[in-house]
């Protein structure tokens, strides 16, 4: 899904580094809110599994790990490492 917004001109951030910041916040945002789950969040965001986890450490935001996360989790390790 793509979503349009606009934003003031004066905003405080070089231009070039509008659209990465505004991705980070909202999926920071959204995942605290448990609207978004940590995977879907850090793909918003565009970085690593542990780039999300330092971003979410440094705005103090606790990780959310629930049963569906475990399931997801415990399914791609079988997956990886050929279990049943």
């Amino acid at each position: 899904m793509k979503v349009v917004i606009d934003l003031p001109q004066n905003i405080k951030l070089p231009l070039n580094e509008v659209e990465k910041r505004v991705k980070v916040e909202l999926a920071l945002s959204l995942y605290k809110k448990g609207i978004l789950s940590f995977g879907q969040a850090r793909r918003l965001a565009e970085v690593s599994k542990w780039e999300f986890i330092e971003l979410l450490e440094k705005e103090g935001v606790k990780i959310i790990y629930d049963e569906e996360e475990f399931e997801n989790d415990l399914k791609v390790i079988k997956e990886e490492f050929g279990i049943e």
